[in-house]
Protein backbone atom coordinates (compact mmCIF):
# COMPACT_ATOMS: atom_id res chain seq x y z
CA UNK A 1 0.00 0.00 0.00
CA UNK A 2 1.39 3.28 -0.85
CA UNK A 3 2.46 5.97 1.62
CA UNK A 4 -0.95 8.09 2.42
CA UNK A 5 -0.46 10.64 5.06
CA UNK A 6 -4.57 10.74 5.83
CA UNK A 7 -4.00 7.52 7.45
CA UNK A 8 -0.72 6.34 7.74
CA UNK A 9 0.53 8.61 11.18
CA UNK A 10 3.68 6.80 12.46
CA UNK A 11 6.94 8.68 12.62
CA UNK A 12 9.89 7.05 11.98
CA UNK A 13 12.76 7.11 14.42
CA UNK A 14 15.33 6.86 11.93
CA UNK A 15 17.82 9.62 11.22
CA UNK A 16 16.47 12.03 8.67
CA UNK A 17 18.79 11.42 5.17
CA UNK A 18 20.92 9.19 7.09
CA UNK A 19 22.49 6.79 4.33
CA UNK A 20 21.45 3.20 6.20
CA UNK A 21 23.96 1.43 3.91
CA UNK A 22 26.59 3.27 4.31
CA UNK A 23 29.91 0.58 5.92
CA UNK A 24 30.11 1.01 9.66
CA UNK A 25 29.19 -0.36 13.22
CA UNK A 26 25.39 -0.27 13.91
CA UNK A 27 24.34 -1.05 17.91
CA UNK A 28 20.83 -2.63 17.41
CA UNK A 29 17.74 -2.90 20.54
CA UNK A 30 15.07 -5.14 19.21
CA UNK A 31 11.75 -5.44 22.07
CA UNK A 32 9.31 -8.38 22.14
CA UNK A 33 6.11 -7.07 21.94
CA UNK A 34 4.73 -5.96 25.20
CA UNK A 35 8.28 -6.61 26.29
CA UNK A 36 7.43 -9.51 26.95
CA UNK A 37 9.71 -12.10 28.46
CA UNK A 38 9.55 -14.99 26.09
CA UNK A 39 13.24 -16.00 25.36
CA UNK A 40 14.06 -17.68 28.26
CA UNK A 41 15.48 -16.71 31.71
CA UNK A 42 18.59 -15.22 33.26
CA UNK A 43 19.96 -17.32 35.72
CA UNK A 44 22.90 -16.24 38.25
CA UNK A 45 23.74 -13.80 35.36
CA UNK A 46 23.08 -16.20 32.87
CA UNK A 47 20.42 -16.25 29.80
CA UNK A 48 18.78 -19.81 29.67
CA UNK A 49 17.17 -19.88 26.56
CA UNK A 50 13.78 -21.36 25.95
CA UNK A 51 12.91 -22.67 22.37
CA UNK A 52 12.12 -19.14 21.33
CA UNK A 53 15.18 -18.12 22.60
CA UNK A 54 17.54 -20.26 20.83
CA UNK A 55 15.21 -19.52 17.59
CA UNK A 56 15.96 -15.83 18.02
CA UNK A 57 19.80 -16.46 18.76
CA UNK A 58 19.53 -19.12 15.66
CA UNK A 59 18.37 -16.67 13.23
CA UNK A 60 20.36 -14.09 14.30
CA UNK A 61 23.57 -15.71 14.02
CA UNK A 62 22.36 -16.60 10.39
CA UNK A 63 22.26 -12.71 8.95
CA UNK A 64 25.14 -12.76 7.54
CA UNK A 65 24.11 -15.61 5.00
CA UNK A 66 21.36 -13.34 3.77
CA UNK A 67 23.23 -10.78 3.86
CA UNK A 68 26.71 -11.21 3.31
CA UNK A 69 27.82 -7.27 3.36
CA UNK A 70 26.68 -7.71 7.25
CA UNK A 71 29.29 -9.08 9.76
CA UNK A 72 28.35 -10.05 13.34
CA UNK A 73 29.92 -8.49 16.60
CA UNK A 74 29.12 -9.07 20.18
CA UNK A 75 25.24 -9.88 20.48
CA UNK A 76 23.00 -10.90 23.38
CA UNK A 77 19.46 -12.60 23.70
CA UNK A 78 17.68 -11.52 26.63
CA UNK A 79 14.46 -12.48 27.75
CA UNK A 80 12.25 -9.26 26.50
CA UNK A 81 14.87 -8.02 23.73
CA UNK A 82 18.04 -8.24 21.81
CA UNK A 83 21.20 -6.43 21.64
CA UNK A 84 23.80 -6.73 18.74
CA UNK A 85 26.36 -4.55 17.11
CA UNK A 86 25.92 -5.60 13.27
CA UNK A 87 28.49 -4.48 10.77
CA UNK A 88 27.86 -3.04 6.99
CA UNK A 89 31.35 -3.87 5.72
CA UNK A 90 30.62 -3.60 2.02
CA UNK A 91 28.60 -0.73 0.80
CA UNK A 92 25.63 -2.05 -1.49
CA UNK A 93 25.13 -0.02 -4.28
CA UNK A 94 21.85 1.10 -5.55
CA UNK A 95 20.71 1.83 -8.67
CA UNK A 96 17.17 3.63 -7.93
CA UNK A 97 17.96 6.69 -5.58
CA UNK A 98 14.19 7.75 -5.85
CA UNK A 99 12.22 5.90 -3.59
CA UNK A 100 9.01 6.28 -2.08
CA UNK A 101 7.99 7.10 2.21
CA UNK A 102 8.60 3.37 3.83
CA UNK A 103 10.23 1.77 0.67
CA UNK A 104 12.78 -0.35 2.18
CA UNK A 105 16.26 0.01 0.71
CA UNK A 106 17.60 -3.69 -0.21
CA UNK A 107 20.79 -4.11 2.07
CA UNK A 108 20.05 -1.12 4.36
CA UNK A 109 20.38 -1.61 8.20
CA UNK A 110 16.05 -1.41 8.44
CA UNK A 111 15.92 -4.31 5.38
CA UNK A 112 18.35 -6.84 7.31
CA UNK A 113 15.96 -6.30 10.64
CA UNK A 114 12.88 -6.35 8.99
CA UNK A 115 14.05 -9.70 7.49
CA UNK A 116 15.03 -10.72 11.01
CA UNK A 117 12.34 -10.11 12.71
CA UNK A 118 10.11 -11.23 9.94
CA UNK A 119 11.72 -14.70 9.76
CA UNK A 120 11.45 -15.17 13.57
CA UNK A 121 8.24 -14.12 13.75
CA UNK A 122 7.25 -16.49 11.43
CA UNK A 123 8.81 -19.60 13.09
CA UNK A 124 7.65 -18.61 16.18
CA UNK A 125 4.28 -18.28 14.84
CA UNK A 126 4.35 -22.07 13.19
CA UNK A 127 6.16 -23.64 16.72
CA UNK A 128 3.22 -22.36 18.28
CA UNK A 129 0.39 -22.90 16.08
CA UNK A 130 -0.48 -19.46 15.70
CA UNK A 131 -3.34 -18.82 13.05
CA UNK A 132 -2.35 -15.41 10.79
CA UNK A 133 0.12 -13.04 11.14
CA UNK A 134 0.82 -12.30 14.98
CA UNK A 135 3.65 -10.37 15.79
CA UNK A 136 6.61 -11.48 18.72
CA UNK A 137 8.04 -7.73 18.29
CA UNK A 138 7.52 -4.42 19.00
CA UNK A 139 6.96 -2.32 16.03
CA UNK A 140 10.45 -0.73 14.95
CA UNK A 141 13.91 -1.33 16.10
CA UNK A 142 16.46 1.55 18.21
CA UNK A 143 19.64 1.81 16.65
CA UNK A 144 23.04 3.46 17.51
CA UNK A 145 25.18 4.62 14.72
CA UNK A 146 29.17 3.93 16.43
CA UNK A 147 31.22 7.04 15.88
CA UNK A 148 34.93 6.11 17.57
CA UNK A 149 36.63 2.49 18.97
CA UNK A 150 36.12 4.17 22.70
CA UNK A 151 32.55 4.46 22.32
CA UNK A 152 31.99 0.55 20.65
CA UNK A 153 34.06 -0.66 23.00
CA UNK A 154 31.43 0.84 25.89
CA UNK A 155 28.78 -0.41 23.86
CA UNK A 156 30.64 -4.01 23.87
CA UNK A 157 30.90 -4.43 27.30
CA UNK A 158 27.17 -2.77 27.75
CA UNK A 159 25.88 -5.68 26.17
CA UNK A 160 28.68 -8.23 27.44
CA UNK A 161 27.46 -7.08 31.42
CA UNK A 162 23.39 -6.97 30.29
CA UNK A 163 22.62 -10.51 31.47
CA UNK A 164 24.44 -9.35 34.90
CA UNK A 165 22.11 -6.28 35.38
CA UNK A 166 18.89 -7.97 34.73
CA UNK A 167 18.07 -7.82 38.27
CA UNK A 168 18.37 -4.00 37.99
CA UNK A 169 16.18 -3.88 34.61
CA UNK A 170 13.27 -1.54 34.88
CA UNK A 171 11.55 -4.12 31.90
CA UNK A 172 12.39 -7.01 34.08
CA UNK A 173 8.65 -8.16 35.21
CA UNK A 174 10.21 -11.05 37.24
CA UNK A 175 6.38 -13.19 37.09
CA UNK A 176 6.75 -13.11 32.68
CA UNK A 177 8.79 -16.41 32.14
CA UNK A 178 7.56 -19.12 29.85
CA UNK A 179 8.79 -22.43 29.90
CA UNK A 180 7.90 -25.01 26.89
CA UNK A 181 4.95 -26.09 28.31
CA UNK A 182 3.23 -22.99 28.92
CA UNK A 183 4.43 -21.48 25.25
CA UNK A 184 1.63 -22.58 23.35
CA UNK A 185 -0.66 -20.34 25.05
CA UNK A 186 1.29 -17.17 25.56
CA UNK A 187 -0.61 -15.20 23.14
CA UNK A 188 1.42 -12.26 21.36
Amino acid sequence: MPYNPQIHHRRSIRLKNYDYTQEGAYFITICTKNKQCIFGDIKQGEMKFNLLGTIARDYWQEIPQHFPHIKLDIFVIMPNHIHGILWIVEKIKITNQQRNFGEMIPGSIPCVIRSYKSAVTKKINQICHQKGISSVWQINFYEHINQDEQSLESIRQYIINNPLNWDNDPDNLGKIYYDNTLLLDVPF
